[in-house]
């Protein structure tokens, strides 16, 4: 009986909406996937002022610099890798949503099936005990 409901459902899901979206879901994921895996390489300069005992202040200025820019372009690509992240996750939450949604009717027709099940075996019931009644 439980397969059967399962099958039920699954026949009933919008498997065109969600066929439709998995290349846009599967893009989203694999853009966001290179993103947050791509390793970034520590730049030379920080290795120079690391080697260095000691640097001029203008020298440190120019360095502190470099490493300033490199840290606003790093929290640029996050902002643009947690946007691209968002969109997915959005776009699977509406996914998910419109599943939920196809689920809960199938859920409500099948209560209602079993309701007009029982109320056919009561009514069945009941005409074939008149039927055995004597006359």
């Amino acid at each position: 009986m439980m397969a059967i409901s399962w099958l039920t459902v699954l026949r009933n899901v919008p498997w065109t909406d969600v066929i439709s979206n998995a290349p846009k879901v599967a893009d989203g994921a694999k853009k966001l996937w290179s993103s947050v895996s791509g390793k970034r390489e520590q730049p030379a300069y920080r290795e120079e002022a690391r080697t260095e005992s000691r640097i001029s202040d203008s020298a440190a200025l120019s360095v502190l610099r470099e490493e300033v820019a490199d840290l606003e372009a790093q929290v640029d690509e996050l902002r643009g890798q947690m946007l691209a992240s968002s969109g997915l996750i959005k776009d699977l939450a509406d996914q998910n949503a419109q599943l939920i949604a196809r689920v809960e009717l199938m859920r409500r027709r099948q209560a209602w099936i079993a309701g007009a099940a029982a109320v056919a075996v009561v009514v069945s019931v009941a005409a074939a005990a008149i039927a055995l009644l004597p006359a």
